[in-house]
């Protein structure tokens, strides 16, 4: 299983995020590693968390984007599941109006 890190360890902007994601799905489960792991627990829809990193993970016959998430608990999670935003401000918004 290979895996492509996003941002590259050696990203020229020392950003300690790439962004902020706001759960998109009822549920999510958020994995101790990428693709493969311990179940650290679920998140919900509206559950806003920081993206500290993205790895595109090759399985053999498809690709996975998956997202190092850090809220109540940190690990990793299909982006599928989640909303990407710049900021926390955005996100919280988006948040927001989901619950709506």
């Amino acid at each position: 299983m290979d895996a492509l890190v996003i941002p590259p360890e050696t990203f020229p902007l020392s950003r300690q995020a790439i962004g902020y994601g706001v759960v998109n799905v009822s549920y999510i489960q958020l994995l101790k590693d990428a693709a493969a792991g311990v179940s650290l627990g679920y998140l919900r829809r509206g559950d806003v968390v920081c993206v500290l990193e993205r790895r595109v993970i090759n399985t053999g016959n498809k690709t996975e984007d998956w997202v190092l998430a850090d809220g109540i608990h940190r690990g990793w999670i299909r982006e599928t599941g989640i909303d990407m935003y710049d900021n926390e401000l955005q996100a919280r918004t988006a948040s927001e109006a989901m619950a709506k």
